[in-house]
């Protein structure tokens, strides 16, 4: 069995996420109090109640990536061992600090300020992302062309077959949504983000997360993380340059998936909050196995799954 760990990105926040294993697991509490020490507002707080600001970029990022850091801690000393490891844009970060080469501390700081520079780059109103459902990538990149007359919009995600996502200036969004359903997309969904990002409109907080990056310590990695900025196995000298511009270039989950099965993976693994991940890779591939961790429920079937003890 070779595992491939999985960490999600912004979307996959939900109210209440974390309580239960955070009650039931003292090692999920510390990672959950390590941020609490090192944060301006208490995740907990954030998380485990009805909080609006659970869905803000700024607050959503740093809550996503203490739930995951927490489960991976749970998983390893349940006996998890992972081959390798990724996350979607802000979970590439989770994945980072899975394999050692951020310290959780540093990476919260981190992702808090990432999602402030995000917010701040464009001004509300101004970009808009949508999900494109069941059209070729090919077919969605000559819509983006065709609609550029309105402004800036191209694909920021590839997630999977028949899931892609555009984004750019808002009316040039709306007038690709449009061409893709004339030439066949199922839907066009618009996204409830605060920006367009993973496009050059980013390019400021692109800037200011390079600087914020010469300050963190970079570690030696413990096992391969594959970035989604190129479906490659990124390298530690590379690290700081690759999460500066991850934040104004594609996603490329889809190839990141298709890499993993390359190097042998058969059994992938999602921690963290949602399965987004999971319907991802089952798009890409019918041959391997796919779980996920995030509540009691889906711990213990996970455990079972894999032969840990639970």
């Amino acid at each position: 069995m070779k595992i491939a760990l999985m960490f999600g990105g912004q979307g996959a926040q939900y109210s209440g996420m974390g309580k239960e294993l955070y009650d039931n697991f003292s090692v999920c509490r510390n990672v959950f109090d390590s941020a609490d020490e090192v944060l301006d507002f208490k995740v907990t707080d954030l998380c485990f109640g009805d909080n609006d600001d659970l869905n803000k970029t700024e607050f959503t990022q740093p809550a996503i990536l203490t739930l995951s850091a927490a489960v991976y801690e749970l998983m390893r000393e349940k006996g998890l061992k992972g081959d390798y490891a990724a996350g979607l844009s802000l979970g590439e970060y989770s994945a980072l600090v899975a394999s050692g080469a951020l310290d959780f501390k540093e990476a919260v700081t981190l992702v808090r300020k990432r999602g402030k520079f995000m917010t701040e780059a464009v001004s509300p109103g101004v970009g808009a992302m949508s999900a494109v459902l069941n059209l070729s990538a090919d077919e969605v990149e000559k819509a983006c062309e065709d609609a550029s007359d309105f402004g800036e919009v191209m694909i920021a995600n590839y997630n999977a077959p028949g899931q892609i996502v555009i984004a750019g200036e808002a009316k040039a969004v709306e007038k690709a949504e449009r061409l893709v359903i004339e030439r066949g997309a199922k839907r066009a969904v618009r996204l409830n983000v605060s920006g367009p990002f993973h496009t050059p409109l980013l390019k400021t907080a692109s800037d200011k997360l390079s600087l914020e990056l010469k300050n963190v310590k970079i570690n030696d990695m413990k096992f391969p993380v594959i970035t989604n900025l190129t479906g490659d196995i990124m390298l530690k000298e590379n690290i700081a340059d690759t999460l500066t511009k991850q934040v104004m270039n594609p996603v490329k989950w889809e190839h990141t998936v298709r890499k993993f099965i390359e190097l042998g993976a058969d059994t992938f693994v999602e921690l963290g909050p949602g399965k987004t991940l999971s319907s991802f890779v089952k798009k890409v591939s019918k041959e391997v196995a796919v779980y996920n961790v995030e509540d009691l429920k889906s711990l213990e079937k996970t455990c079972k799954g894999l032969g840990l003890e639970c």
